[in-house]
């Protein structure tokens, strides 16, 4: 009988791998405050914040879904289309007579929903972490760079490559493993160390 080997993923070069050894280090942060949590101590709002553990997970590996999709598709990737009628002001100012879709989803990637469990988001996010390790080992230059989609947070005609994509996933994970360790300790005294 022959087998045939898995192919072997190609090498990272030396900045690819600091990259991605720093967003694992953050996502490591991350995911260690939600250690050992009921679903429901992942759910909890423990603070005057709208924001709990299982909820912070989701929101990060969302956001790097996106940004992971950003680095090969560009600007589609992230659309921000807004329903007929309906403007950014509306938006802000919480008048909008209908949210579009992708806000919906937005807000609600900072709870846990019915039928989310800490297993589950864990999981979410261990498979996003895979596929952004695969793109990052993939894409020929970490300088190529798209546009950005219009957006009021994005500078006009503002672009961001795919090193700049890996440093803000890098920063906002580390941001939010901050937030995590806080919520844990107010819920029960520990933290990620």
């Amino acid at each position: 009988m022959t087998t045939t080997a898995a192919p072997r993923p190609p090498a990272l070069d030396a900045e690819r791998a600091d990259l991605l050894a720093a967003l694992a280090t953050a996502r490591a942060s991350l995911t260690a405050a939600a250690r050992g949590l009921s679903d429901e101590q992942a759910a909890a709002r423990p603070t005057v914040s709208a924001l709990c553990l299982g909820g912070l997970i989701k929101h990060v590996a969302s956001m790097e879904e996106a940004w992971t999709a950003f680095m090969t598709e560009g600007p589609s990737a992230m659309r921000h289309d807004l329903p007929d009628g309906v403007t950014w002001a509306d938006l802000a100012a919480g008048t909008a007579r209908e949210a579009p879709q992708w806000a919906v989803d937005h807000r609600n990637d900072f709870r846990m929903l019915p039928g989310d469990t800490l297993d589950g988001v864990l999981a979410r996010y261990a498979r996003v972490a895979a596929r952004t390790e695969e793109v990052v080992a993939s894409v020929p230059d970490l300088s190529a760079a798209h546009p950005l989609p219009e957006a009021p947070w994005y500078e006009p005609g503002a672009v961001r490559s795919v090193r700049g994509v890996l440093a803000h996933l890098i920063s906002e994970t580390a941001q939010h493993a901050g937030h995590a360790d806080i919520l844990r300790e107010t819920l029960d005294g520990r933290t990620s160390a």
